[in-house]
């Protein structure tokens, strides 16, 4: 049976920031949390936030938040929150400071420890309420403005994706003005882990047809609009596009994701590392397609069709020569990964939530090979 979820609401467009001050009137958020980063901090974006927020009654800042979001940082983020009476989350930011703001948001209404709330550890359906939470994305890949999901590093080094129609915040405020002048790499990045929610929403066995036109439609702007994006931040349609294509990925992926999540997971979890999920996303991507070649050949004819390329076109070569031509690593080992990563990270990806909805069930000699192909 199909669950067929968009709960959210969705301000998109130039200028939608505007909206930030009657929706959190609306939902009662006077006391905000502000969950970002440092480099959102330094690129004025908190400040046009600040401005757009308006007169509350108090406003507290975690800026802390880590490329990976950790369990250890929601617990410092949750202490203030409860510290300074805060009564809702405003989430500003990439994935990450997103993510963190949901786990906050989570454990302000329903409490901890975390980890309780893991799908795959029995945790499912034990979340029963969250703080009122808005996400303001500044870069177009996650998407985790309008998902109904967010992934943390736990303290035991685990990388846990949790997951509930709860956790979609009940306001996204997607503006791309936010997003111009972001740097070539990161928007290469972010870009390609959009791209990669497409692709991999469309091939999961789960059916929901809606969700497979809406990840074809994102996968058709992205495609098209990355390289614009990336060789100029200034490129308002191009910003429009991705961040479009970003969201639309997000809706898509609620009927699930697949390996290349799996690994980039698994391998983000290598703290010492501060590896870019979007990154991995694309750097794992040809791998995996691959590999699931066998099993998917009228859905590789769709995705050749939206993504522009001749009926015979190899789509993992296809990206692989994106990755090439917008400035992505070469490989895991430009990175810093070693042979010595490669166990835990095959570990890790046969546990993680996203291995269980790839086409093909892959097993640790199938993760070996497509990480060892990705190196």
């Amino acid at each position: 049976m199909a669950l067929l979820t968009y709960l959210t609401t969705n301000h998109f467009d130039f200028g939608a920031i505007a909206k930030l001050a009657p929706e959190a009137a609306r939902l009662g958020i006077t006391r905000p949390l502000i969950a970002t980063d440092a480099g959102v901090r330094a690129a004025g974006l908190l400040g046009k936030v600040l401005d757009a927020l308006g007169p509350v009654e108090a406003v507290t800042i975690y800026d802390e938040t880590p490329g990976n979001p950790t369990e250890r940082a929601v617990l410092a983020a949750l202490a203030l929150y409860e510290s300074e009476g805060c009564n809702g989350v405003i989430c500003l930011g990439g994935g990450s400071p997103m993510d963190l703001g949901k786990a906050v948001a989570l454990l302000a209404r329903c409490g901890g420890p975390l980890a309780q709330y893991d799908p795959l550890g029995g945790g499912r359906g034990k979340a029963t309420d969250i703080a009122p939470l808005i996400a303001i994305p500044t870069t177009s890949g996650t998407g985790s403005e309008v998902s109904l999901g967010f992934v943390i590093i736990m303290e035991d080094g685990r990388k846990l994706t949790f997951a509930s129609p709860l956790f979609i915040p009940k306001v996204a405020i997607c503006d791309p003005d936010l997003t111009l002048g972001l740097p070539a790499m990161l928007t290469a990045a972010t870009g390609m882990d959009a791209i990669t929610h497409c692709i991999e929403a469309f091939l999961t066995p789960n059916v929901n047809p809606p969700a497979e036109g809406v990840a074809l439609d994102g996968l058709r702007r992205g495609w098209r609009h990355i390289e614009r994006a990336v060789a100029d931040g200034a490129d308002r349609e191009a910003r429009w596009e991705m961040m479009m294509a970003s969201t639309e990925g997000a809706y898509a992926f609620v009927k699930g994701l697949g390996a290349v999540h799996a690994m980039s997971h698994a391998a983000g979890r290598i703290e010492a590392l501060r590896l870019h999920h979007g990154t991995l996303n694309a750097l794992f991507l040809p791998a995996v397609l691959r590999f699931n070649a066998d099993a998917c050949g009228e859905k590789y004819a769709r995705l050749r069709e939206a993504m522009g390329l001749g009926a015979r076109a190899d789509l993992a070569d296809a990206v692989a020569a994106m990755n090439q031509r917008i400035g992505m690593p070469s490989g895991l080992a430009a990175l810093g990964v070693t042979n010595d990563h490669m166990p835990g990270i095959v570990e890790y990806a046969q546990k993680d939530l996203a291995a269980l909805s790839n086409p093909v069930r892959a097993g640790a000699d199938d993760y070996a090979a497509m990480v060892a192909a990705t190196m």
